[in-house]
C-alpha cells in the first residue's frame, strides 16, 4: 500500500467512527473529510467538488421540491385515509393500505411518505385498540422496498446513476431496478404480513383500547409558594400515587435527590422530575401550587381555548439541535415552543428538561402555537411533526394539488418513453410548478433538504479519493482474492454484505458512494458487465432493516412506535437475508 492509500483509508475509518458515534452531523463529518483530502492534495478542487454538480445529486434536490408540492395539498394523504377506513377487518384494512404504498414510494421520496402516514397509522391503531408497533416498522420497510423499484424511488438509486454517468458509463433506465425491486417488494410484503407480523412487538397490548399516547416522558414540575404541602412528605402530598406518573428525582438548587423516598419532604422552589403519561402530565396543572415548566411564553391553560397544541416531534439526523442541550439550542426563541418532555427509547433521562442533550430519534412533547405544524412540517430539524390534538385541516387549493400530481405523472411518462432524462424532466416539473404558482420559491427552498444534499455531494469526494489513491482497486483485489476461487455468486454476496453493513452503520447514500468504485474495479478485473454490480450496490445500500440508524425512515418510526433497538434486529434480520438472497439470485441470472 502507498502512503496515499494508507492516509485515505485512515481518514475513511475516522469518518466511519465519527458517523457511528455521532460526533457531529453526518453531512459535517463527511464534508470535513473531503476538505482534508483537498488541503492535503489528495484531491484537486474539481475532484473534491464534483459531487455538487453531479446529475444524480441535483435530481434529488429537484425531487424534494416536486414531492413537497404533491404532498402539500394533501390529496394523496386524504385518499389513503379514505381507502384505509373502508377496510372491514384489521388485516384487510392494513393490506388495503400497504399494497398501494410501494407504488407511491417508487415515485415519491420515502421520507415525507413515512412522515405523513406515521400519525395516520398511529391514530387508526389507537382507535381500534391495536398496538401501533405492529404496523409502523412495516410502514418504513415497505416504503424502502417500494423505493427500489424505480430510478427515482430513493436517493441511493439516483446517486449510483449519477456516479455511473460521471465514470462515462450508461446509467439506470427508469424501471431497470424493478427487475430486482418488484420481486423483493412482493416477497417483503408476504414476509411482513406472515412470519414477520408475529415477530413484531406488541408493546401496548390488546386488552384495553390504546390510549391517546401511553409512552412515558420526562417532565419538570416547579413547586410554588402556594403549594398546600410545603415541608411535608412526598407521600402526604399525594405525589407517590399519581395515576400514570412516577417521581424519579427532585432537584433542589445544586442538590439532586434520587431515588425519591416517600419520606422525602417538599420545599419551595423544588424542581420535581416526573416520567408519565402525556394526559396526566397536563392534569398536574390542576394541582394548586404546581407549575409545569415549559420554558416558553405559552401556558397549558391556553390549550383550553385552542390557541396552542400539544405537538410530538422526532429529532432528525440532520437537525441543528443535535449535540446541544435544549437550553443551549435556544429552543423557545427558535421555534416559539416550549419542551414539556423528552422521551428516549429504552433509556431514562435523569435531568432537567433544559439540560437534556438531544440525539437523533428523541421524541419531544411540545407546547406550541397553532402555526407550529404549518411552519415546521418541512423542517430538517424534525422527522415527524404531528399534532396530538386533532389539527384543523389546512385549506389548500385542491386544483393545484391535482395539477402537481398531473405534472409528476406527465414527467414520469416522458422519462419512460425516453423523451427526457430524469434530471431534465424534474427541472421542467419544478419550473412549471413555480411559474404556475402551485408553490412559491420560498416553499421550494423549504422543501429542499440541504443537509442531505451536502452529505451526498461530499460523499462523492470521498469516493473520488478512494479511486484516485488506488484504495478502491486495492480493496477490490482483496475481495477478488477471497471470492474469485469460489465463483461470481460468492463475490456478489460479499459486495452485498459489505454495502449493507456500511448502510446499517452510516447512511445509505454514503455506503453506495464508498462501494461503487470497488464494484466497478471488480467488474473490470473480471471482465463482466458492471451493471450487475451497480444494481447489487443500489439495492444493498437501500435495504436497511436491521438498525434504526441506517435509514432515516426507520428512525422516523422509532419513537412513535415505542420500539427498542432489538425489535429492528429481530424483525429486520430475516427480511435482510431474504432480500439479499433474492437480489443476488436475480442479478446473477440476469447479468451474469
Amino acid at each position: 500500500m502507498s502512503f496515499q492509500m494508507i492516509f485515505v483509508l485512515g481518514m475513511i475509518l475516522v469518518m466511519l467512527t465519527a458517523l457511528l458515534f455521532e460526533w457531529a452531523r453526518p453531512d459535517i463529518v463527511v464534508f470535513s473529510v473531503v476538505v482534508i483530502f483537498l488541503i492535503s492534495g489528495i484531491l484537486n478542487p474539481n475532484e473534491a467538488l464534483k459531487g455538487f454538480s453531479n446529475e444524480g445529486m441535483l435530481t434529488i434536490a429537484l425531487l424534494f421540491i416536486v414531492a413537497g408540492s404533491v404532498q402539500k395539498h394533501g390529496i394523496i394523504d386524504q385518499g389513503m385515509k379514505d381507502w384505509l377506513s373502508k377496510g372491514k377487518s384489521t388485516r384487510g384494512s392494513m393490506l388495503r393500505f400497504f399494497i398501494p404504498l410501494p407504488v407511491l414510494s417508487a415515485f415519491l421520496n420515502n421520507t415525507p411518505i413515512v412522515v405523513t402516514f406515521t400519525p395516520v397509522i398511529k391514530k387508526w391503531c389507537e382507535e381500534r385498540g391495536i398496538a401501533p408497533s405492529k404496523f409502523l416498522i412495516p410502514l418504513s420497510y415497505v416504503t424502502i422496498l417500494g423505493g427500489t423499484m424505480t430510478l427515482m424511488g430513493t436517493s441511493t438509486n439516483l446517486v449510483v446513476h449519477g456516479m455511473l454517468k460521471d465514470y462515462g458509463l450508461e446509467g439506470f433506465s427508469l424501471f431497470q431496478l424493478g427487475i430486482v425491486g418488484v420481486p423483493i417488494t412482493i416477497m417483503g410484503l408476504l414476509y411482513l404480513f406472515t412470519w414477520g407480523f408475529r415477530l413484531l412487538p406488541n408493546h401496548l397490548g390488546f386488552r384495553d383500547q390504546v390510549k391517546a399516547d401511553t409512552r412515558e416522558y420526562i417532565a419538570e414540575i416547579r413547586v410554588k409558594e402556594n403549594f398546600a404541602f410545603i415541608n411535608q412528605t412526598v407521600k402526604k402530598a399525594g405525589l407517590r400515587e399519581l395515576n400514570g406518573l412516577y417521581l424519579i428525582e427532585i432537584i433542589r438548587g445544586d442538590e439532586r435527590i434520587s431515588p425519591v423516598r416517600s419520606t422525602t419532604k417538599i420545599k419551595i422552589g423544588d424542581r420535581l422530575i416526573f416520567t408519565g403519561l402525556i394526559s396526566t402530565i397536563a392534569d398536574l396543572q390542576n394541582i394548586k401550587g404546581l407549575a409545569i415548566e415549559t420554558g416558553s411564553e405559552l401556558e397549558l391553560d391556553d390549550l383550553k381555548n385552542g390557541s396552542t397544541h400539544l405537538v410530538e416531534a422526532v429529532v432528525s439526523h440532520q437537525s441543528s439541535l443535535l449535540s446541544k442541550s435544549i437550553k443551549q439550542s435556544q429552543f423557545r426563541s427558535k421555534f416559539d415552543a416550549g419542551v414539556l418532555a423528552v422521551h428516549r427509547n429504552n433509556e431514562r433521562i435523569k435531568s432537567k428538561v433544559g439540560e437534556i442533550i438531544l440525539r437523533p430519534g428523541d421524541t419531544l412533547l411540545l407546547l406550541a402555537g397553532s402555526d407550529f405544524i404549518r411552519n415546521y412540517q418541512q423542517s430538517s430539524d424534525f422527522y415527524v411533526v404531528s399534532s396530538l390534538e386533532t389539527p384543523s385541516n389546512l385549506q389548500e387549493d385542491r386544483k393545484k394539488g391535482w395539477f402537481s400530481i398531473g405534472i409528476l405523472i406527465s414527467m414520469i411518462l416522458l422519462v419512460t418513453i425516453g423523451w427526457l432524462s430524469m434530471f431534465k424532466a424534474m427541472t421542467v416539473a419544478v419550473l412549471l410548478l413555480i411559474v404556475t404558482k402551485t408553490i412559491t420559491t420560498e416553499e421550494a427552498k423549504r422543501y429542499v433538504q440541504f443537509n442531505v444534499l451536502l452529505l451526498i455531494a461530499s460523499a462523492f469526494g470521498v469516493g473520488a479519493a478512494m479511486t484516485k489513491s488506488g484504495l478502491a482497486e486495492w480493496m477490490a483485489n482483496g475481495l477478488l482474492t477471497i471470492g474469485e476461487p469460489l465463483g461470481i455468486v460468492v463475490i456478489l454476496f460479499l459486495i452485498y454484505l459489505l454495502t449493507n453493513i456500511f448502510t446499517e452503520l452510516i447512511t445509505n447514500s454514503a455506503a453506495a458512494i464508498l462501494m461503487l468504485p470497488i464494484g466497478l474495479e471488480i467488474a473490470s478485473s473480471l471482465d463482466v458487465p458492471y451493471m450487475g454490480f451497480a444494481v447489487i450496490i443500489s439495492i444493498a445500500a437501500s435495504a436497511s432493516f436491521i438498525t434504526p440508524i441506517g435509514y432515516q425512515t426507520n428512525l422516523i418510526v422509532y419513537g412513535p412506535g415505542g420500539y427498542k433497538f432489538k425489535d429492528y434486529v429481530k424483525v429486520g434480520t430475516p427480511l435482510s437475508i431474504l432480500v439479499m438472497v433474492i437480489t443476488v439470485t436475480i442479478v446473477n441470472f440476469v447479468w451474469f
